[in-house]
């Protein structure tokens, strides 16, 4: 049995019940076949995957909180610092009922690589609870917010661990939880990113997610012989990512003609009318049976169905595991050319690996919706220096990030011998700086 399989036997049997981190450290282990099989006696000596895999701390808390009825309720919150060998923790704050600690753990080994691609001093964490802001009121989402934040404020610091948004936390939960930090801690400082424009947050952190994964998918495509302009796209996801996605994507030229959300979804073939769809989801907070009332041209269906409309190139923005075997097989036989990932692993390995059988380009969300969390950093950068860029200055700032990160993945791909294969490329490019960093950095 070699080291990789050695490590995931290991992984499996550590943490039982935890299918989504076992795919995640299976995804990557196998993409770096590779590089590790060349350096195999190195690594194994110094348990450096065994390292890798285990994350540094798993933080579980216990958040209660009172309903406007006056009954108290009690959600879980978690808090995974998993590797800060180049910069401080830094990932996200998932808010969803579906949230457990194999979750947190899966977007947390994620966020390693995806930090370490965008070439910043950023470590990898992730965190979040069980707890469903829908249907809550703002004061129900306050005292949420100020209770996890009771708990959560022990383990993070501007230089130690920097939270951010995710699914579910938003500019209004990140402000509450910021104003929860500043009161118990008595400082004030770039401890979460997200945060307001009036209190320290970064022009384009909104959008960047979204846009980011459209500068990656460009360039991807023109690097292939392709042009975004022109193209017909599908986008899962109604929230942020998807929002802004389907925003660029316009902006450069191409129609996009779905969105969803977990009722059902909507075609449009005249192109999604992203104005429309910022008021009825951002304003209005309400289902997309709206936006079909609002617009003629949009057929609405419930359930699942967007991968089966005929599109050039799919962009998967709304939660991991939506894209399966079977719609991978529908948009190959409808023609898809690219695929490229706005949500955190939405793609099934299954659906990966016939994608990439059948020549698909495909770009995995560890690079494609990186976009966020540089900008995060790039916030966090401003706040260091007490300072405030422009919209232009950081989306410049963030479409160079993506266009590397597609460079440096292909590069990496090439250089062991996968070409075309930005699963594998982007793998070992995140691995490579981090792997240094730990050698460097002896056993600890």
């Amino acid at each position: 049995m070699g080291y990789v399989d050695e490590v995931f036997e290991m992984v499996v049997k550590k943490n039982p019940a935890e299918p989504e981190f076992h795919q995640a450290v299976k995804e990557v282990l196998e993409s770096l076949r590779p590089i590790i099989d060349q350096n195999e006696a190195r690594y194994r000596k110094e348990a450096l995957l065994e390292r890798l895999v285990e994350p540094d701390r798993q933080i579980k808390f216990r958040v209660p909180w009172v309903d406007d009825k006056g009954q108290v309720q009690v959600n879980t919150g978690y808090r995974v610092q998993f590797n800060n060998a180049i910069g401080p923790y830094k990932g996200g704050l998932r808010l969803h009922p579906s949230v457990n600690i194999g979750i947190i753990k899966f977007l947390g080994f994620e966020q390693i690589f995806k930090n370490s691609l965008t070439s910043l001093p950023i470590g990898g964490g992730k965190g979040g609870s069980d707890f469903d802001p829908k249907g809550k009121s703002d004061r129900e989402i306050m005292a949420f917010c100020q209770s996890f934040m009771n708990e959560l404020y022990k383990y993070i610091g501007a230089d130690v661990d920097v939270p951010a948004g995710d699914i579910g936390t938003g500019a209004r939960e990140i402000g509450y939880m910021f104003g929860q930090y500043k009161k118990i801690r008595g400082v004030y400082e770039g401890v979460l990113t997200g945060k307001g424009l009036s209190y320290g947050g970064s022009l384009a952190r909104t959008e960047a997610t979204g846009y980011g994964l459209l500068y990656l998918t460009d360039e991807m495509l023109r690097c292939n012989g392709h042009a975004l302009a022109g193209k017909t796209v599908a986008v899962s996801g109604a929230g942020n990512v998807a929002i802004y996605a389907c925003q660029k994507a316009q902006q450069l030229g191409a129609k996009v003609v779905t969105v969803s959300d977990s009722n059902g979804w909507i075609y449009d073939p005249e192109g999604i009318d992203v104005a429309l769809l910022k008021e009825v989801k951002e304003v209005k907070r309400e289902r997309l049976t709206s936006y079909a009332a609002a617009r003629k041209s949009a057929e609405y269906h419930e359930g699942k169905g967007v991968w089966s409309v005929k599109c050039d190139v799919a962009l998967p923005c709304a939660t991991q595991n939506e894209l399966t075997i079977d719609d991978a097989k529908a948009l190959v036989a409808n023609g898809v050319i690219a695929v490229a990932e706005g949500a955190n692993m939405p793609t099934t390995l299954e659906a990966t690996q016939y994608l990439l059988d059948n020549g698909v380009l495909f770009a995995p969300g560890k690079a494609a919706n990186a976009g966020g969390v540089a900008t995060s950093a790039l916030e966090m950068s401003q706040n260091s220096e007490r300072l405030s860029w422009s919209f232009e200055e950081v989306d410049q700032k963030l479409k160079q990030i993506m266009v590397n990160i597609f460079h440096n993945m292909d590069d990496a791909a090439k250089r062991y011998g996968a070409e075309g294969n930005y699963v594998v490329g982007a793998n070992i490019a995140g691995f490579e700086k981090v792997a240094d960093a730990m050698l460097a950095q002896g056993v600890c």
